[in-house]
């Protein structure tokens, strides 16, 4: 017998049109082990498709979901292409507990993560992120989720021409890759680990596959620049979405704030206004739900609609917050 979907509310979230965001989704109790609870997903999948896509992004909260093995599972229910993180051109630092499942983020408890889209800073980047919540912290360690359209629309308001500009130029990142894994940053993975090869001559040949420039640093790390990236992508049915790591680069990267075109820049090379960051950074704030975190909470998050980060936390309890990353 198909099961309903029991949807709930929770503070401050945020009304989208005829949705909300994000959609809280809670297990009455039908839902007793993790054989029914891929059965539920696969009877409700194309509701639960068509929830994710009118609001970006659901809360599952008090499904049999305890550890990464039953996460993985739990993830893999949905059908998606599965997204290695082995195989991305992210240099944060991760620890995966399966193929599919791995850390949120390995930096300091103290560190915020801004708000970004899941490697919109590389050529490649997944479309479906799906978070699950095995410790939460004692205090603080929410994922806020900002809706990236929301933010977009606003901002064309606000100030149209610097839309328009984003909109038409794009960007370029510049990363800054060490020589060797640095575990004590959360953006310390090696240029060897991030670009998964074993030699300069194995790496220049796969920057120059994805169009990257780059220049060797003295000390053996590696600096290399993206090609243009997009910096608001069209979804279809005039909607337009913000889809980028600029607020991430800007408030969280190393000297970015002093110096944004260090590391980011329009696609043509020219700088960005501080006035145009400090404003996308303001406007996210009022699009963003700050998700306090459940033990066995699972969310499943559109990487394109829907931005995300990490708050700061304190206690003597580990946060810990695993990842699995799909493409459709």
């Amino acid at each position: 017998m198909k099961t309903a979907i029991n949807y709930a509310e929770v503070p401050h979230q945020l009304q989208c049109g005829d949705s909300v965001f994000p959609r809280v989704i809670v297990n009455d109790g039908s839902v007793t082990n993790l054989s029914e609870c891929e059965r539920w997903i696969n009877d409700n999948i194309d509701v639960l498709e068509g929830v994710l896509k009118s609001s970006g992004a659901i809360l599952f909260r008090g499904f049999p979901v305890n550890s990464a093995e039953t996460f993985d599972t739990f993830s893999n229910a949905f059908a998606y292409p599965n997204f290695t993180y082995k195989e991305s051109l992210s240099n944060a630092v991760r620890i995966n507990f399966t193929e599919r499942v791995f850390t949120a983020n390995e930096a300091p408890k103290e560190v915020e993560i801004y708000l970004h889209h899941e490697m919109a800073q590389t050529p490649i980047s997944p479309s479906k992120i799906f978070f699950f919540c095995k410790s939460a912290a004692n205090e603080g360690g929410a994922t806020p989720l900002c809706r990236s359209d929301m933010l977009f629309a606003e901002l064309r308001k606000q100030a149209p021409e610097v839309a328009q500009e984003f909109a038409l130029k794009g960007l370029k990142y510049t990363t800054h890759m060490p020589a060797e894994d640095d575990l004590r940053s959360g953006q310390g993975r090696s240029w060897m680990s991030t670009l998964s090869v074993e030699s300069k001559e194995q790496a220049e040949h796969k920057l120059a596959e994805l169009k990257y420039s780059w220049k060797w640093m003295p000390d053996g790390s590696l600096k290399a620049t993206t090609p243009v990236l997009p910096a608001v992508v069209d979804l279809g049915n005039d909607v337009k979405v913000f889809y980028n790591q600029l607020i991430a680069a800007y408030m969280g990267w190393k000297g970015v704030k002093e110096n944004p075109a260090s590391a980011i820049t329009f696609g043509d090379g020219s700088h960005i206004p501080i006035a145009a960051l400090e404003l996308v950074t303001r406007i996210a704030g009022q699009f963003t739900f700050d998700l306090p975190w459940q033990d066995g909470d699972v969310a499943l998050v559109d990487n394109y609609m829907a931005m995300h980060g990490r708050k700061p936390y304190s206690g003597e309890r580990k946060r810990e917050v695993l990842v699995a990353l799909a493409m459709n």
